[in-house]
């Protein structure tokens, strides 16, 4: 774990490094659960496929464990302070010497994906690509600069398919490149090994897509 500024106040962060110790840089953007230890994982996995990860925590140390502690964390958030953390994590990882390329990847789930949306959106020279798990949010997609790849479940209660399908066409209409892949009978939560929603197999299509995605849209930014 690491700090940084996030405006006045101190954030911290997973911060995980390849063998070669520098690479493309993703910024890992956690679901409302927190940053537990399966997002804190997943940096190393980013990092053993040769990417340089970083994972801020939004939620400054608090975590949940089910649904029903999710959501108080949810409504007990503080929303100014989430957003300095979110930009001064960009602005540190953007700044790390390890990062290389000329943009960084907004990788986000559920909550934390709406965070990668709209960071895309405000910081449109920094983000480069954005990997959305189960979760689509508005955003002025003129503005962005990024290619946008999504992973949702076919048949979501949390993320409707419709409310998917409204942002990618908002997406491709404001000239950006978007993907959006739907996985059947998989719930949200898929991709996660320490939820009882987890799919191991749409797991392991879900991730060799966003490393093939990474790669390509990191290594040309």
């Amino acid at each position: 774990m690491i700090m940084f500024a996030a405006g006045d106040r101190t954030g911290t962060g997973y911060l995980a490094l390849p063998d070669q110790e520098h690479g493309p840089g993703v910024l890992v953007l956690h679901a409302w659960w927190g940053l537990n230890p399966f997002f804190k994982e997943l940096c190393d996995r980013l990092a053993r496929a040769g990417f340089v990860a970083f994972a801020p925590d939004l939620y400054q140390g608090r975590t949940a464990a089910t649904i029903d502690e999710a959501k108080a964390l949810l409504e007990q958030r503080d929303f100014e302070a989430m957003e300095a953390i979110a930009a001064g994590a960009l602005t540190y990882f953007r700044a790390h010497p390890a990062v290389r390329g000329g943009g960084v990847a907004a990788l986000g789930f559920s909550m934390g994906a709406a965070w990668a949306t709209a960071m895309a959106s405000v910081a449109p020279t920094d983000i480069a690509a954005v990997v959305l798990f189960y979760g689509a949010d508005t955003a002025d997609f003129a503005r962005s600069r990024a290619a946008y790849l999504g992973h949702f479940a076919e048949d979501d209660e949390w993320e409707p398919l419709d409310g998917v399908r409204q942002i990618e066409a908002s997406i491709r209409a404001a000239g950006r490149e978007v993907t959006f892949q739907i996985y059947p009978g998989v719930q949200h939560w898929f991709f996660e090994t320490n939820r009882p929603e987890y799919n191991a197999d749409a797991a392991a299509v879900a991730w060799q897509r966003s490393l093939d995605f990474l790669q390509k849209h990191l290594l040309q930014a």
